[in-house]
């Protein structure tokens, strides 16, 4: 009769060896840069639903001292796109949606920044775990092979058992830091879809007919 034995996490890990080491290190990399990067990016997308409707106003008005005082208040990539293209309210559009476009190419940069870690934990996590369970593999065979004639089957399962545990450490790792990368490039996405409809609404201001580029003081 076989008796059924349970094991705790903790346990497993260790059977693993100093591999699961580097595997716990690169889990507490990604939960740090992943936690780091959604603080980040839900504080980028926070802006009033209205700023872009009130800037438009303040332009077709003529107020854009209001309109930049307005954007100002606001520390979000959006409002520094739209910063930057107040400030040069008057000159050509061309330049206007040039300085437009390289705040947003930086704004882009600065949200994507260590998302290259998390990808890279991602698919070198489960080869790290495969490179555990070969040399446990290794191992196994090798205390197989100086056994002799005394060959128990429990040194090539034991072998086994620990090699397998740096695969499934690595899996988990690598796909969770996966899942995250992904999810964070989706809410990237949506940020800079907002931010490119923020610059066609800031430049149909700009360059409209109703639009008056001289200051009124308000």
């Amino acid at each position: 009769m076989y008796i059924l034995q349970s094991f705790s996490l903790f346990e497993m890990a260790v059977k693993g060896g100093w591999l699961m080491i580097v595997l716990l290190l690169l889990s507490f990399v990604a939960i740090y840069i992943f936690g780091q990067k959604l603080w980040t990016i839900n504080q980028a997308g926070k802006i009033d639903k209205d700023f872009m409707r009130d800037i438009r106003n303040y332009i077709n008005a003529g107020r854009i001292k209001s309109a930049h005082t307005l954007s100002t208040k606001y520390n979000t990539p959006v409002a520094r796109m739209v910063e930057a293209g107040l400030v040069r309210a008057g000159k050509p559009l061309s330049d206007i949606q040039t300085a437009v476009e390289n705040v947003g190419n930086v704004e882009v940069a600065r949200l994507e920044k260590g998302l290259p870690y998390l990808a890279t934990i991602a698919g070198g996590a489960p080869m790290i775990g495969f490179l555990g369970t070969v040399t446990g593999m290794v191992q196994a065979f090798f205390n197989m092979s100086n056994a002799g004639n005394n060959i128990d089957i429990t040194l090539l399962s034991s072998g086994i058992y620990t090699a397998m545990i740096t695969t499934v450490g690595g899996l988990i790792v690598g796909i969770l830091a996966y899942f995250g990368y992904n999810f964070l490039t989706t809410k990237i996405s949506s940020l800079v879809y907002s931010m490119e409809s923020a610059t066609i609404e800031l430049m149909d201001a700009l360059g409209g007919e109703n639009s008056v580029l001289t200051d009124t003081g308000k």
